[in-house]
């Protein structure tokens, strides 16, 4: 099953989708070198993915994120709501009615505090390191 054709369906049901996106994108990045293991620690694997993969706010020619750049991007977001979910307790957060349903699902953390994680790699990737995923996931605590 390709990346594409989990997201294939009559109905949107964006939860189901995350499980499915952060699940695929964990094997996809284990297969291609990186510690994609669900801990806080892994985070620092997805800036890496990003430095080896993007530049100057562009996905590299050739690169994983140069192919179905919206799906992966929502498969990594999904990963890293995963993660700090994980981390810190809480829950996703939907609206299978919104048009920017992929772009806004967001994690209600167990201190109140919400966090969107799809919109944080969007930034990751169009600002570099400056908007780096472990810093962020450190700083939801």
């Amino acid at each position: 099953m390709g990346l594409l054709d989990i997201f294939k369906k009559k109905k949107p049901n964006l939860r189901e989708d995350i499980v499915k996106a952060y699940e695929w994108i964990s094997t996809a990045l284990k297969s291609s070198g990186y510690n994609a293991d669900f801990s806080l620690e892994s985070l620092r694997e997805i800036d890496r993915f990003f430095d080896e993969h993007s530049e100057n706010g562009e996905a590299k020619v050739g690169g994983l994120l140069s192919e179905s750049k919206g799906a992966r991007l929502f498969a990594l977001g999904s990963y890293v709501g995963e993660v700090i979910r994980r981390q810190y307790g809480g829950e996703w957060e939907t609206n299978d009615n919104d048009p920017k349903g992929e772009i806004n699902i967001a994690i209600k953390l167990s201190n109140g505090s919400i966090v969107w994680p799809v919109q944080k790699v969007m930034k990751r990737l169009k600002n570099g390191i400056e908007d780096g995923i472990y810093v962020y996931g450190i700083s939801c605590k």
